[in-house]
């Protein structure tokens, strides 16, 4: 039988590589701020996020790959992320960690410079307010704050509204885009490098599900440079129409407000 939501969380609070900071109200300054490679990972190695990580599948599946970088996955589903906070803590990974907060509060948790990356996948499209949205200025604003200068930003997705959102905001911006693709298992198949169809094939457990409903998923990789104004695409775009929430048929809003 599966533990129950209070039995993981109590787990979790004996894990040393989890950080519960639900807590969004409090002005104290977090212990590891700016300080995540000397007082936790002990190495200098870069530093990679998974925002909204879930299950925290690309975490781990991340730090199996990639040892000589550090990956930090954070969610508020404690639940959730229990899952690859276990996973990694058997395994014996010492180059992943897990936070658990409100993403909206997350230039609390890191200081200038300090992360290389960040992964989104299958963020929520956020379809009724663009701040909300992960890839949004207001959220780009955000990650500079420890973002360093050109450091990447990975979406992945099964949302055409959010891929085509990201997108027309990586293009209103001039953000380099060093790859996209609307179908990315059809791409990877042609794909040499086994290091790419490796990274971009974990698949998380949303994911699967995505795929068996016969979706295909959308993945953009775009720099963020360190300076420039951020705006939002003053477009129309249309919404999703298989989620199971009811959505008009069209976003009804102008973006760049």
């Amino acid at each position: 039988m599966s533990k129950n939501k209070l039995a993981k969380f109590a787990d979790m609070a004996t894990y040393p590589h989890v950080f519960q900071e639900p807590d969004y109200h409090t002005t104290q300054p977090f212990a590891l701020r700016g300080k995540w490679r000397t007082d936790f990972f002990k190495n200098d190695h870069p530093i990679v996020l998974e925002l909204g990580c879930g299950r925290g599948e690309y975490s781990v599946g991340l730090a199996r790959l990639f040892p000589e970088k550090n990956f930090i996955g954070i969610d508020i589903k404690g639940a959730r992320m229990w899952h690859g906070a276990t996973d990694s803590l058997h395994e014996g990974l010492k180059n992943v960690a897990f936070l658990r907060t409100h993403i909206e509060f997350i230039d609390r948790f890191f200081g200038a410079d300090e992360v290389d990356e960040i992964w989104l996948t299958f963020s929520d499209p956020q379809m009724k307010k663009a701040t909300k949205r992960l890839t949004s200025s207001h959220f780009l604003k955000r990650y500079r704050h420890f973002l360093k200068d050109g450091g990447l930003v990975h979406l992945k997705t099964d949302s055409p509204f959010l891929y085509t959102y990201t997108s027309l905001l990586a293009e209103a911006n001039s953000l380099p885009v060093a790859f996209k693709t609307d179908d990315l298992y059809h791409t990877l198949r042609a794909e040499e490098d086994p290091t790419v169809k490796s990274i971009l094939g974990i698949q998380t457990y949303y994911e699967q599900q995505w795929i068996a409903r016969g979706f295909t998923i959308k993945y953009i990789k775009m720099a963020l440079p360190a300076q420039g104004e951020l705006v939002e695409p003053d477009v129309e775009i249309e919404l999703d129409d298989y989620r199971s929430y009811h959505r008009t048929k069209r976003s009804g809003l102008t973006v760049s407000k």
